[in-house]
């Protein structure tokens, strides 16, 4: 689970690299995306996201006046969506693979 965290991660950032996803200007928006993985249980869970409050606004897009008043027509950039369909089927055969082996 961890290792397969890590990869969509990785996918994460490479599509926040520039088009189709948001442009890189500083590089602290793409190194804001962090993975964990925790039991709880027989539960294992990963969790991989960003703190970065743009991240909604650059996956999503954005239309309306934000908090302080300034109007915006943001289109999507997406690149959480693109690297989940990337990597989701990986990480299940890699959790089918895993759960075989412990029967």
């Amino acid at each position: 689970m961890r290792h397969s965290v890590q990869v969509l991660v990785k996918g994460v950032q490479y599509n926040a690299s520039g088009r189709p996803g948001p442009r890189v200007i500083t590089g602290k928006y793409r190194a804001s995306w962090t993975s964990d993985v925790h039991r709880a249980g027989p539960v294992v869970v990963g969790e991989v996201g960003s703190a970065a409050r743009q991240a909604r606004r650059l996956e999503f897009g954005f239309v309306g006046v934000d908090s302080i008043g300034r109007h915006y027509n943001q289109r999507p950039y997406p690149h959480l969506g693109p690297a989940v369909e990337q990597t989701g089927p990986a990480l299940v055969r890699a959790l089918g693979h895993a759960v075989a082996e412990a029967l």
